[in-house]
């Protein structure tokens, strides 16, 4: 196990980010967040020798929102060969790298990005550890969250969803452990349909609409409903449900409808 030191958390203001900072923080570690709201560019590699200045260790939870190929895989591959530059530069002797489950099978897009960022980590002069989790209780929310009308298509895919808090935690204790390459993927307590996932969402924030579910053209429609994004064991587990997530969901909304 490492002692506390200062850690960059490139993606430090995104949703597992801020998580992330606040697991260091926790454990004593110092955080240094790595984002274009405090300097720096990771698809330039503008501010990041500064601020990795005497980090002992990165934690890449960065992130792009597309699902074109070309925009993903030019996303990580510019910021991953910057990042991993400029951590071997200021000597950082670990770098933990946040990944997806199941982007070997599901030929998407956005999974091809994150190949690449893999690709980039294992190639790279600075020790690594990578660990694949699966989707968010968050993710639901990313198909319910724009309903226009009755109808609600949602990819056909098996999901393990994971709480992001616990997925946080776990790069956490992944920095401090050292560098161990290929971490055991990490995934929620249960499988479920991403249909009744966002059927869930749907009653959790009081709004109607009829799911249906619609296989994803070619192979990567095939594969992510037979399960491919969800892990073969060994995997460990969280423990947060996903019901768990909808009830303090359905808690905050009633919280604001009473104000």
């Amino acid at each position: 196990m490492t002692s506390p030191g200062k850690i960059a958390v490139a993606g430090g203001t995104g949703l597992v980010g801020r998580l992330v900072v606040a697991a260091l923080r926790e454990r004593g570690d110092e955080p240094v967040v790595l984002a274009r709201s405090t300097g720096v560019d990771l698809t330039t590699g503008a501010g990041l020798g500064a601020a990795l200045d005497g980090c002992t260790a990165v934690v890449d939870v960065s992130n792009v929102t597309t699902t074109r190929r070309a925009v993903a895989e030019g996303f990580f591959d510019a910021a991953t060969t910057h990042l991993v530059a400029a951590a071997r530069r200021a000597g950082a002797g670990h770098l933990v790298v946040l990944s997806i489950v199941g982007i070997d099978d599901v030929d998407l897009g956005y999974y091809a990005g994150k190949r690449r960022q893999e690709q980039v980590v294992r190639a790279g002069a600075v020790p690594w550890t990578v660990l694949r989790a699966t989707q968010f209780h968050e993710f639901a929310g990313q198909y319910a969250g724009g309903v226009r009308g009755p109808v609600l298509a949602v990819p056909s895919m098996l999901s393990r969803p994971v709480a992001a808090q616990e997925v946080a935690a776990r790069l956490a204790d992944l920095v401090a452990a050292g560098p161990g390459g290929d971490a055991p993927p990490f995934a929620g307590p249960r499988t479920m349909h991403l249909a009744d996932m966002v059927r869930g969402y749907l009653r959790a924030t009081g709004r109607r609409a009829l799911v249906m579910p619609v296989r994803l053209p070619g192979a990567a429609g095939r594969a992510a409903a037979r399960g491919a994004l969800v892990p073969a064991a060994p995997f460990d587990a969280g423990t947060r449900t996903f019901e768990e997530y909808l009830a303090a969901l359905g808690e905050t909304q009633r919280l604001r409808a009473a104000r």
